[in-house]
């Protein structure tokens, strides 16, 4: 069993590679202003001229060869043991298809876990990419949603959150782990511009892609566990602003079809 990780950049500085301490094979998807494929050290780098981190995921889901993925971003460090930490968790753990690290965030809160335990829909859904490994053989058709994303009109971070949820909707298992394999360095997300109305609207897509069904219980279950986000909007102003995503998000899913 080997161990690959999948790594989104943009316009990408080789000598950052160095700092980030991937010891194990790794593609590099390097969004930037060409198409070529070099190799540097232990990375593949592919370069495509496109944007969003979906599209370049689902790039990287086209090169990955070895046996457990772990994804990653720019601006995570990884833990001089990460990869055997992963491995051996996926080698105790034979039923799991997916597991989800802690790689510690200083600047914004992400859920910790503390134990090892199966993750079902109702506690999986505060996850970022980097905490996710999966087995290759797992993967299937899966992929990203190129709907969701920093560069996409819904950002919320739903690409990630989505990834997960077509694993559980796919009967596949997913694991906690209370290990941590890294940390984040960088200082401000990419797409989180604090709890404003667009904030809102994203979610009401979000939580439309995740279940068409139970959105509405999704939805009103966020507004009343997290209270403390809506500033100054009242609360049914905010549910307002989500019922207007989860409308448009069906409206540009129809047309995508």
């Amino acid at each position: 069993m080997k161990l690959e990780v999948l790594l989104s950049v943009m316009n990408l500085n080789k000598k950052d590679l160095d700092k980030m301490n991937i010891t194990s094979k790794c593609t590099v998807i390097n969004q930037c202003g060409e198409n070529k494929k070099e190799k540097y050290k232990n990375f593949n780098i592919y370069s495509y001229g496109e944007l969003g981190t979906a599209n370049s995921r689902n790039r990287g889901l086209e090169h990955i060869t070895e046996d457990i993925i772990l994804l990653c971003d720019d601006d995570v460090v990884y833990n001089k043991d990460y990869e055997k930490i992963v491995l051996e968790e996926f080698k105790k753990n034979l039923e799991a298809d997916m597991i989800i690290f802690n790689v510690i965030n200083t600047y914004r809160k992400k859920r910790i876990n503390k134990k090892n335990k199966r993750l079902h829909i109702y506690n999986s859904l505060n996850y970022a990419a980097y905490n996710v490994a999966f087995r290759k053989k797992s993967l299937g058709n899966i992929r990203m949603n190129t709907m969701f994303g920093p560069a996409a009109k819904y950002k919320s971070g739903g690409d990630d959150t989505l990834f997960i949820v077509d694993f559980l909707k796919n009967k596949l298992r997913i694991y906690s782990s209370s290990k941590i394999i890294g940390k984040i360095i960088s200082n401000e997300s990419t797409w989180f511009k604090g709890y404003n109305e667009k904030f809102f609207f994203d979610k009401g897509a979000l939580y439309t892609a995740i279940s068409k069904k139970y959105r509405h219980i999704l939805m009103l279950q966020h507004l009343t566990r997290h209270k403390e986000i809506l500033g100054n909007l009242d609360f049914f102003k905010a549910y307002r602003l989500m019922l207007k995503g989860s409308k448009e998000y069906l409206k540009d899913k129809e047309v995508k079809k």
